[in-house]
């Protein structure tokens, strides 16, 4: 099996049974970002502990690549610091778009590696990241302002 069929497949499988889709109870900071361009729309939901994401959700609705990016992240930053969960952000943010990045700190993530080439598809992988970022934001800033997390999606 060539390595791109693997991608596929990982792709394809959070697609067709996405982790940690639905919606949290009690205390979150919850995020929604929607794509004007392909309709990707989703909304991203941490429960804290400290500084640590004690459980994460994602509802939307989208192409294989946002919900595929959206359920692969929910698993990768589950019971991470909020500082480590941006450092992996920033590590998918610079492999979509082409850039040098440790694979290693990645892991199935890579799978979504091959997004760099169709500069269309970029927005929707990073969509649900997007949500991470303002979220962690909103989380750090609790007490100091409110935001209610609504938005439009940016790269």
């Amino acid at each position: 099996m060539q390595l791109d069929d693997l991608y596929r497949q990982v792709i394809m499988d959070h697609y067709q049974h996405p982790r940690n889709r639905g919606q949290l109870e009690g205390d979150a900071v919850s995020v929604h970002l929607h794509n004007p361009t392909c309709g990707d729309d989703v909304t991203l939901q941490l429960a804290m502990d400290g500084d640590v994401v004690r459980d994460v959700r994602f509802q939307g609705v989208g192409c294989s690549i946002s919900i595929a990016s959206a359920s692969m992240m929910t698993e990768a930053i589950r019971g991470k610091k909020l500082d480590d969960a941006l450092a992996l952000s920033d590590s998918f943010h610079r492999m979509i778009r082409g850039e040098e990045t440790d694979s290693e700190d990645l892991g199935d993530l890579e799978a979504l590696q091959g997004v760099s080439k169709f500069p269309a598809r970029v927005k929707c992988a990073l969509l649900a990241w997007n949500a991470l970022e303002r979220a962690v934001g909103i989380e750090k800033n609790r007490g100091r302002g409110t935001d209610d997390g609504d938005g439009a999606a940016g790269s």
